[in-house]
């Protein structure tokens, strides 16, 4: 028998200077088995991250990400259902980001764990052509230490200003530096 998925639930408040969004969205997430509670809270940081400040553009949504090898962890589609946005967490390889580069007019790729400098000192040179895609890195204690506030019904704020982040749910707060790897149109 398949171990199903666990339901995480979130209230997300985000106060994001930087783009003038302030706004509280519910989510549902889906931890897969095969899945942990870092990366399950680096996919709600990339949301807070690039989650649009209305949905005239289409909204950003959770996509089937782990479920279906071929879709990324969140999306947004217009309202012609053209993909604009693609948003995925983790080291994907070099093929993968040019396929979804193909697909959509903006990627954002955001890398975790100890292993992300080597992951991405391998693709630098060959994903330097995609114009369309953005990488950032999260250093791996902040995400260690952002993983340690995962549970089962969350209440998070969100601020971002200047670059920085700091997440809080009441208890204790973790401040996160998402370091730049490759900017957009570059």
């Amino acid at each position: 028998m398949a171990i199903k998925a666990t339901v995480y639930k979130a209230a997300l408040q985000i106060a994001d200077m930087d783009r003038g969004l302030y706004a509280d969205h519910a989510l549902t997430l889906a931890l897969q088995p095969s899945e942990t509670a870092e990366r399950l809270m680096m996919r709600l940081m990339a949301f807070a991250l690039q989650v649009p400040a209305d949905d005239h553009q289409g909204a950003l949504l959770s996509a089937r990400g782990l479920a279906e090898a071929d879709d990324p962890d969140l999306w947004q589609h217009d309202l012609t259902g053209q993909l604009m946005h693609w948003v995925e967490v983790g080291q994907p390889d070099e093929r993968r980001m040019a396929k979804a580069c193909g697909r959509a007019r903006r990627v954002s790729i955001y890398a975790y764990g100890t292993s992300a400098p080597v992951w991405w000192a391998g693709l630098q040179g060959k994903v330097a052509r995609l114009s369309n895609l953005a990488v950032w890195q999260w250093p791996a204690d902040q995400s260690q230490a952002l993983a340690g506030m995962a549970q089962r019904s969350m209440q998070l704020q969100v601020t971002v200003q200047d670059g920085q982040l700091w997440v809080g749910d009441g208890r204790q707060s973790v401040e996160l530096q998402p370091i730049v790897l490759k900017e957009a149109g570059r």
